[in-house]
């Protein structure tokens, strides 16, 4: 599977740009904030319906513009397919497959799955567990349609469990059985993802552990750990044992929604004892592990985009990734550094096919070769 070309109109810096793409490598090539990123969340919004980077649709419309459109051809075993995305400032956005619309977005999920790693990704270390469910819920998601709409459902009884709460707060009239009708749909959609997120971490965590020694030549251990009240107890008793701490705070304190992964380095959180060499290993492992274990679900490696990581790591794992990229490991990768010269030149003494488009505010200034 690969994108083979891609249409952009207003979105971010991009006035309106066209791409034809290899199947192997690709590089944008510039200064820093002339639009390199922009591309790569180009392509992650046709494979998630969302930016990488802006939780809000209307922030990809170019500034001062009405609209954004971005359009993108994918290729798997030899059928063409036409990827369609638009959004009018105050309206619904519009996914269409091959001309046909969506009539939910998360039937898209998980059709042309894509890794990023980018700068960014040091926020997965550094952020509270939102960031780390979001990551893990996004992976699974790719792969498992059942995990993406028990995810739907029960953040949807969820909000309607707060805000009943909240009420509850604001007008002293507590009713204990309307509670009880919401839990009765909230406990076993907890439960099910419960499940698959410690079922799916038991089979990733050592995918990660393989490659976190393979980038440090196994100088160090590394721990990856799945956090969650539920292994407490079952939810139905957290959820019930809690409700007047949950009336107190007026909203559910206990949950699923409070899952985290655990990063650790020699027993203790790498966001204070990681150096910045370590992080960065262990970020490298955690994304790959990820490309890799959707690779074998799937069938078919994810598009894999490195967002100025060249510019950011030492030899040692930059040499890491190329022999990957080389071997042929990594499927189609695009690539974003400032340098016009640095990465083609790589890519040509490793023999490798490749294109490579030198962007300069938000434009196509020249195709190298």
């Amino acid at each position: 599977m690969h994108l083979s070309s891609l249409s952009l109109i207003n979105f971010k810096n991009i006035a309106e740009a066209s791409f034809t793409f290899s199947p192997t490598v690709n590089c944008f090539l510039g200064n820093n904030g002339e639009g390199k990123t922009n591309l790569l969340d180009a392509i992650h919004y046709l494979s998630f319906t969302k930016s990488y980077f802006n939780a809000y649709d209307s922030q990809n419309i170019r500034f001062e513009e009405p609209f954004f459109v971005a359009q993108g051809t994918f290729k798997h075993e030899e059928e063409e397919i036409a990827i369609y995305c638009g959004l009018k400032s105050g309206e619904k956005k519009v996914f269409k497959k091959n001309k046909k619309a969506y009539t939910k977005l998360s039937d898209h999920i998980g059709l042309f799955p894509v890794v990023m790693i980018s700068p960014n990704d040091i926020n997965l270390i550094l952020d509270g567990s939102e960031t780390r469910r979001k990551f893990i819920d996004g992976l699974i998601s790719q792969f498992d349609k059942e995990y993406l709409q028990l995810l739907i459902n029960h953040n949807r009884v969820l909000t309607q469990r707060n805000a009943l709460l909240k009420q509850f707060q604001n007008t002293g009239n507590y009713q204990d059985t309307l509670l009880d009708v919401i839990d009765i749909q909230l406990i076993p959609l907890g439960n099910k993802i419960y499940n698959k997120r410690r079922d799916f971490l038991v089979e990733f965590i050592p995918v990660f552990n393989d490659f976190y020694k393979a980038i440090s030549n196994g100088k160090e251990t590394v721990s990856l750990d799945y956090a969650s009240q539920l292994s407490e107890g079952s939810y139905e008793k957290l959820i019930h044992n809690n409700r007047s701490k949950d009336l107190g705070a007026a909203y559910t304190t206990y949950g699923i929604h409070k899952d985290d992964l655990v990063f650790t380095i020699k027993d203790y959180p790498i966001k204070k004892f990681g150096s910045q060499g370590q992080q960065k290993s262990y970020l490298i492992s955690l994304k790959l592990a990820t490309h890799f274990y959707i690779k074998e679900k799937k069938g078919y490696a994810p598009i894999l985009l490195l967002d100025d990581i060249f510019d950011k790591l030492d030899d040692l794992r930059i040499n890491y990734l190329l022999s990957m990229i080389r071997d042929g490991k990594l499927g189609q990768t695009f690539i974003t550094d400032t340098n016009l010269e640095k990465v083609p030149q790589i890519l040509r003494n490793l023999k490798l096919d490749f294109n490579a488009f030198a962007i300069e505010n938000g434009e196509i200034k020249t195709q190298l070769q």
